[in-house]
């Protein structure tokens, strides 16, 4: 049952970042065109630079999910990691410096649990770490302990 549901939640991940992806081309097509296929994306209290931001951020985050994945590129939940930071980062700031809808820190609190639950399950579950491999805490851990005994063997106590 286990590996059900974790390759339906892989499967999920693919499918958002095949949305996050598409809604990020979507919105650079409106934003340098005027282009609004399905449906007005910009958001008006968005400064020029952070609009430009967003939508970089939406499509990179997306691409790299699904190049990483689709080439087993190990970094990948690495990679995830850090765009999932700046994700988080850039909506703290829309959250709390542009947006007026009186959900908008319910929707921040979901989106950074989003955030929060898909890096464990990229570092932590099975599938994945079959997917690419182990890129773990241990594992940094242990090659830290490696390089610091290496520094004190080339240059004495540290």
């Amino acid at each position: 049952m286990q590996k059900l549901l974790s390759h339906i939640f892989s499967l999920f991940l693919i499918l958002a970042a095949l949305i996050m992806l598409s809604w990020g081309l979507l919105g650079f097509l409106e934003y340098f065109w005027g282009l609004a296929p399905l449906m007005p994306l910009q958001n008006e209290t968005f400064p020029i630079g952070m609009q430009t931001l967003h939508w970089i951020l939406i499509t990179v985050s997306g691409a790299t999910f699904l190049a990483g994945y689709a080439v087993r590129w190990r970094y990948t939940p690495i990679a995830m990691l850090v765009m999932f930071t700046a994700l988080a980062t850039m909506c703290a700031v829309q959250t709390f410096d542009m947006l007026q809808n009186p959900d908008r820190y319910r929707n921040f609190l979901v989106e950074c649990i989003n955030y929060t639950l898909i890096s464990v399950y990229l570092f932590r579950a099975q599938r994945m770490r079959e997917r690419f491999g182990r890129i773990t805490v241990e594992m940094a851990h242990r090659a830290s302990k490696g390089l610091n005994r290496s520094k004190r063997e080339d240059h004495g106590n540290w």
